[in-house]
């Protein structure tokens, strides 16, 4: 069994409030710029000046993933599939329940956080049958992989945090402890060393630094 290392998270830049988002749920990142879901929007943050450069009408409560083409957003019990350019909504998908939170896109599918049950779901974008469950010891809020590593964000009361899972047996691997008061309900990675995470009712998307190792260790691939 692999000891789990733990540090603080390095928060490297805070962005918001922003005017009308009074919650930030959800985030996601297509390569230039952060997605974030507050309530009934989804709103393309510059992550370089900070500005809100657009927003798309759309129930936005809880994850965001994007495909590399299309966002995916929770929407109550469905996933939809929203064109970024239009924010037209494509297709629906049900969503698995149970406290829907988190979302990534990976290996071809969705991967949804459950917030109450504890688990992330690999979920069919076509049909939305879970393919996969991996389950987890904190509730489960925003969700991502990265060079083959399964991390998700973690709220319970003043206590959040960053973790990174193994994608087989859900065993905690590394954590980074967030501040007291800032908590994590969005998590999104730029595909190096930085995590997008949402603020929740603080209204905020933070900036933290993700560690980097030279190869990819305790049974990640």
């Amino acid at each position: 069994m692999s000891s789990t290392k733990t540090s603080r998270a390095e928060i490297l830049r805070e962005y918001g409030p922003f005017a009308g988002a009074e919650q930030v749920h959800g985030v996601t990142f297509d390569g230039r710029c952060v997605w974030f879901a507050s309530g009934d929007r989804l709103n393309a943050l510059d992550p370089a000046s900070g500005e809100v450069l657009r927003s798309i009408d759309a129930a936005a409560h809880a994850g965001t993933a994007f495909d590399g083409r299309h966002l995916f957003q929770i929407a109550e019990g469905r996933i939809q599939k929203i064109d970024p350019a239009t924010g037209q909504v494509l297709a629906s998908i049900p969503a698995p329940g149970g406290g829907d939170s988190g979302l990534a896109w990976a290996e071809g599918t969705l991967w949804v956080g459950q917030y109450r049950d504890r688990k992330i779901h690999q979920v069919d974008p076509q049909t939305g049958a879970i393919l996969r469950t991996i389950e987890s010891n904190r509730v489960v809020t925003g969700v991502t992989w990265v060079d083959g590593e399964l991390w998700h964000g973690t709220w319970e009361g003043e206590e959040s945090d960053v973790r990174r899972v193994d994608p087989r047996t859900g065993e905690l691997l590394e954590s980074l402890e967030m501040p007291p008061g800032a908590g994590v309900s969005g998590l999104e990675s730029d595909g190096r060393d930085r995590f997008f995470c949402g603020g929740g009712s603080s209204g905020k998307v933070r900036v933290v630094r993700r560690p980097r190792r030279g190869a990819a260790t305790d049974g990640t691939r």
